[in-house]
């Protein structure tokens, strides 16, 4: 079948690309260790020909950190509310060596807290493909190094949060008195509930009032020196459940849909349920559907083939 799309999800430290056929589907998929971070001798433009080497001249469309500051070029971020009409009426188009356009995708810019995403947008629209009804009133929850919790409202992102949940683990782990030089390999689930119970005792003093804790109940054997990571991982995780229903990113009314997969989803999951928090999993490939949703929204592709 003909190839109709080429997609790239090129974020900071992967570059994944996309061939579609005429009806969506991905027909063939690379994976690069080509982020902006680590970009190749050559820079964009060899990390970009290494991508798409062989295949054809269709349109090609990227979303993520490749229209950020420190990418290739910078795409101006669209503030909320924004639907994917406006996202794909404000695509950026790079031309490249060898004569193909890259059309850029915006990130998104919540002016109410600030915050801003980029890449994440584009797995909003590809949850939002699989599953229109979450776009009337839902929330999307972005698991990763900084989660996501994207307000979804008539169809449009109304609005979102980000949580450094995963950033502050790795810190924590590495560089303080709490995790420094101690193992992380357990997987000990018991200690994971028991920090996810933690954080919800904790209520509005927060979890910053509890991590101390962590070498507190290592000292007292109570955790083994290897558990300690999953307490903490349990207790920032939970944190980040009880700061979502302290502020009202959701509610016994809004639909909670997960986007993600693997093993941090699953202790989403499992952390959810001690807050009696119902959440449903998106689909596998978001960000690969996303893309192929902006590209027929911006007539990258023909009606025809978008059929």
């Amino acid at each position: 079948m003909t190839t109709a799309l080429i997609g790239l999800d090129w974020g900071s430290t992967h570059l994944r690309a996309y061939r579609y056929d005429s009806r969506g589907q991905v027909e063939e998929k690379r994976a690069f260790p080509h982020g902006i971070r680590r970009l190749p001798e050559g820079g964009f433009a060899e990390a970009f020909a290494q991508a798409v080497q062989h295949w054809p001249d269709v349109p090609v469309l990227a979303c993520g950190m490749v229209g950020s500051r420190n990418g290739w070029q910078e795409v101006p971020y669209l503030d909320t509310p924004t639907r994917v009409d406006r996202l794909a009426g404000a695509l950026t188009h790079l031309e490249v060596p060898g004569g193909r356009v890259i059309h850029l995708v915006p990130g998104l810019r919540d002016p109410q807290r600030p915050d801003v995403m980029r890449g994440e947008e584009t797995q909003v629209v590809g949850a939002l493909a699989f599953s229109p009804s979450i776009g009337q009133r839902g929330c999307l929850l972005l698991p990763g190094t900084h989660s996501k919790w994207v307000s979804l409202r008539d169809g449009a992102v109304a609005g979102f949060a980000t949580v450094m949940t995963g950033e502050l683990f790795g810190l924590l782990m590495q560089h303080s008195i709490l995790g420094a030089q101690l193992p992380a390999d357990a997987n000990d689930e018991q200690a994971f509930l028991r920090g996810v119970v933690a954080a919800k005792a904790s209520d509005s003093a927060g979890a910053l009032s509890r991590v101390f804790s962590a070498r507190t109940l290592m000292l007292d054997g109570v955790l083994a020196p290897a558990a300690v990571a999953d307490y903490l991982s349990g207790l920032l995780i939970g944190d980040e459940l009880r700061m979502a229903l302290a502020a009202g990113w959701l509610d016994a009314r809004t639909r909670v849909q997960m986007v993600g997969e693997g093993a941090l989803c699953e202790r989403y999951l499992k952390a959810a349920a001690v807050f009696a928090i119902d959440i449903d999993t998106a689909p596998d490939n978001t960000t690969a559907h996303g893309l192929w949703r902006i590209a027929t929204e911006a007539a990258l592709v023909s009606p025809t083939a978008a059929a």
